[in-house]
């Protein structure tokens, strides 16, 4: 049976595909057994063959260099660019926390490490009528987190509520990854120490736009991922 850890964000476009897809890619290269999950995405669009495209499950598989077949990545794909709660009821496919956590126990019976990332931030409603959150799904498949934040300006406002929740939820944080981030930028070497500070949670990680690899030890980064 594989473990497995999610991948939150301090909210929406912060970059949580982008470092997922970073994170896969280091783990193989690291020798790793990886996959890549995430419950349902938004704002995909249709093939000639009018079937959707899971959008970031297809970065995440060019990123990573991944085998693992795009039908493993996610149970919901959605049309509309909106919350999924909202999307899946225009589109009559509602979350199902039994579906999602079928299609997750599935992959952990194949996959030695399997990278679930979340939609949006961490306060996101998949079903509101079923009352289903995202914080639901973390504790079904008893995950930990990994944050991913914006290293720039409001971060510290982002961080801290959203590891303050998690908190509240009791859910645990393995640690911070900062994206957007400029070597030699005060504000954001300054966020980083401030965020560290303020939550006691460590930042392993820090991401550069364009970057091709995530700067850590594909050991360290396989040790973060449990059962």
């Amino acid at each position: 049976m594989g473990k497995a850890i999610f991948i939150t964000g301090t909210g929406t476009d912060v970059g949580k595909t982008f470092v997922s897809g970073l994170i896969l890619k280091k783990l193989r290269e690291g020798g790793k057994n990886a996959a890549y999950f995430k419950a349902a995405m938004s704002g995909n669009l249709r093939g000639n063959d009018g079937k959707l495209i899971p959008g970031d499950a297809v970065w995440v598989k060019q990123a990573s260099g991944t085998a693992q077949p795009i039908e493993e990545m996610c149970p919901y794909i959605y049309e509309h660019a909106f919350s999924p709660h909202l999307a899946s009821r225009l589109e009559g496919n509602p979350v199902r926390l039994d579906v999602v956590k079928q299609a997750f126990d599935k992959l952990k019976l194949s996959y030695d490490y399997v990278t679930v990332e979340g939609s949006g931030g961490i306060l996101c409603p998949l079903c509101f009528e079923k009352n289903l959150w995202l914080e639901n799904v973390i504790k079904e498949l008893n995950l930990s987190c990994l944050v991913v934040a914006d290293a720039g300006l409001g971060t510290i406002n982002h961080v801290g509520l959203t590891i303050a929740y998690l908190r509240a939820r009791q859910i645990s944080v393995k640690g911070l990854i900062f994206n957007h981030f400029h070597p030699g930028n005060m504000l954001e070497e300054d966020n980083l120490r401030m965020c560290e500070l303020l939550t006691g949670v460590n930042v392993l990680a820090c991401v550069k736009d364009g970057d091709e690899d995530l700067d850590m030890d594909a050991e360290e980064l396989a040790a973060l991922y449990a059962t």
